[in-house]
């Protein structure tokens, strides 16, 4: 009987450290390359769901003055397109990265394009989403320009949905707050 309970410590002990998170999974850059997030690891990480043709569209420029202000500190962002709402991000990965360089001057890391829901959801977003691995963050998208703040352990420590202004103090104090905590 002991050693059933010993057995049963290891491995209660090894599906503790098994946790998910964001730094277990891989993206492909949006030129192609194989992107592991876990190459984010120590930092404070926003991914946000983006698109070309949206009402929020000039969120691009928001972001990348949040990108400037703090990537020095150990902060990053991280541009996911996706086409699930309204075919509002139709453009190849080519024609995205053109967008967003020559109309917002984009200089933060931005992936290939993905499903954010639906059954062909990409494992980052069906983890992100998933209210058992987040229970405060978990949930579908409702939009484009959702964005999830990762600490620097790679669990998710805040979601801001679309209507939330890179430049919102709710958004600014919490990325602040994180940014405090890096060693």
């Amino acid at each position: 009987m002991k050693k059933f309970f010993m057995l049963l410590a290891l491995l209660g002990t090894t599906m503790m450290a098994a946790e998910k998170t964001v730094y277990d999974f891989t993206l492909s850059s949006i030129e192609g390359q194989a992107t592991p997030l876990g190459s984010f690891k120590g930092k404070v990480v926003l991914l946000v769901n983006v698109a070309s043709r949206c009402g929020f569209t000039p969120q691009y420029a928001g972001l990348e003055a949040l990108y400037e202000k703090y990537k020095d500190r150990g902060f990053v962002i991280v541009g996911i397109p996706a086409n699930n709402f309204g075919a509002q991000e139709p453009g190849t990965n080519q024609e995205i990265k053109t967008f967003c360089t020559s109309k917002y001057h984009v200089t933060f890391p931005m992936m290939a394009k993905v499903s954010v829901k639906g059954d062909d959801i990409t494992p980052l977003y069906a983890f992100l989403t998933d209210k058992t691995a987040n229970p405060k963050t978990g949930g579908e998208i409702g939009w484009n320009f959702t964005k999830f703040l990762i600490g620097p352990d790679g669990k998710v420590l805040a979601r801001f949905d679309s209507e939330v202004e890179p430049d919102a103090k709710d958004l600014t104090s919490t990325i602040e707050k994180a940014l405090s905590n890096l060693k």
